[in-house]
């Protein structure tokens, strides 16, 4: 059996910017759930998908905007996406998936809490996280978690994520703290590149276990005196920002791994969504529904 957990708030914003805009009779933008819909329904034909649950950032604020104020915040949202957030949690559970709409955690906790409590459940072979947002590779392990690109076919274990950041899943939060991430507002610290970062952690692990001096560095990346000169300026920040980078497993979540198991989609709920919102073309999609 295979968990499948997905970035609900990653593919409603790959909707947005992948298919053309639409808008119901009076307005109401609704391309990107209509493309959530019908990837979630692509994703529920595949015979090894049975038991699912989607995760959105409900609002765009969290707690860690409380711990940094650059934090990201909805300012950037485009407004005709933004307000396809609600319909997307409505669209979503009328698929027949569960739902887990965040608030003070971010859609990202929830996976990470799902893909720990079920990546040790022995009745489950593998949890896959359907994403290849960077801040999800550090719950990758092998073989009980693995993260999937879908638009690509990439599936990424251990291996998988080394070959792509050099550094190992548990030392993608100290990366992202040192390199920065633009998306979530982290800026990281000065004269810290990628690869660089990555020699580094490579050796050191965590931020933690690197030394101050780059004469104690076993490690000799170009401009080592200068990274090591900015990270002692900037220790207290890089802490930070790894703590904002690192993810939350304590979300509350109150389902059991049988919740989690798809039986179709809820026909009267889905059907009215459908015709609410002008999907004529998707009305049909749905291979099952639930009680028939």
């Amino acid at each position: 059996m295979k968990v499948h957990l997905v970035d609900g708030t990653y593919e409603l914003y790959r909707a947005h910017y992948g298919v053309p805009p639409s808008s119901t009779r009076d307005g109401q933008p609704v391309s990107a759930v209509r493309g959530l819909v019908a990837t979630l329904l692509a994703l529920l034909r595949e015979d090894s998908v049975t038991h699912v649950a989607c995760a959105f950032d409900h609002v765009v604020e969290s707690f860690r905007n409380d711990m940094f104020d650059g934090y990201k915040t909805g300012e950037r949202v485009p407004e005709e996406l933004a307000c396809q957030f609600d319909l997307a949690e409505q669209a979503a559970a009328a698929v027949g998936v569960v739902v887990w709409p965040m608030i003070e955690f971010e859609a990202d906790d929830a996976i990470g809490t799902a893909a720990i409590r079920w990546g040790a459940d022995p009745n489950v072979d593998q949890v896959v996280i359907c994403s290849p947002d960077k801040d999800m590779m550090q719950l990758v392990r092998d073989p009980e978690v693995v993260c999937l690109d879908r638009r690509r076919g990439i599936t990424y274990d251990t291996a998988a994520v080394v070959e792509k950041f050099g550094v190992a899943p548990e030392s993608i939060p100290d990366y992202l703290g040192l390199v920065g991430d633009a998306a979530d507002g982290i800026p990281g610290v000065p004269r810290w590149g990628a690869k660089s970062t990555a020699i580094i952690l490579e050796r050191y692990g965590h931020l933690e276990n690197i030394p101050d001096n780059a004469l104690l560095w076993d490690a000799s990346p170009r401009g080592a005196k200068t990274m090591a000169a900015s990270l002692k300026e900037h220790r207290t920040e890089a802490t930070l920002y790894k703590d904002l980078a690192t993810l939350r497993f304590d979300v509350p979540l109150t389902e059991s791994l049988e919740d989690l198991e798809w039986r179709g989609a809820h026909r009267a709920d889905y059907e009215s969504l459908c015709d609410d919102l002008g999907f004529t073309t998707i009305r049909t999609l749905p291979h099952r529904w639930a009680g028939e």
